[in-house]
């Protein structure tokens, strides 16, 4: 009788930075999001922002990248199953596409409500 172990710890931590990795190297729009995420964190530093302002950030970093994630791999077993033109494939594709702009839409308004302030100070400043 076989029995079922499971991986060593270290091995699933292997597997998950594998699939980041993956995504951000491969997925065009992985890439744009760790662009804004490096953009916003200069951003954040340049201005000082609070440590709840941060946090707010990170959680919306976090949200973003892992919901591209998602996306990729529903992407993935979908195109797995099937090759044909199938109307549940095509929901199952779009809702998660649909989650992530959903998700990165009110991140964008956030980071406006975050940053326009320090922008305003600063061009007044100016």
């Amino acid at each position: 009788m076989k029995k079922n172990r499971k991986n060593p710890l270290y091995e699933s931590f292997g597997y998950a930075f594998e699939g980041i990795w993956t995504g951000i190297s491969k997925e065009r729009n992985m890439k744009i999001h760790c662009l804004a995420i490096i953009c916003v964190t200069l951003a954040g530093t340049l201005f000082h922002i609070t440590a709840t302002e941060w946090c707010v950030c990170l959680l919306l970093f976090a949200l973003v990248a892992a919901l591209e994630l998602v996306n990729t791999a529903v992407e993935a077993v979908v195109d797995l199953v099937t090759e044909e033109k199938k109307p549940l494939a095509k929901v199952a594709k779009d809702t998660a596409a649909g989650a992530v702009l959903f998700a990165a839409i009110i991140s964008v308004i956030i980071g406006c409500i975050i940053f326009l302030p320090y922008l305003l100070e600063l061009f007044q400043k100016l």
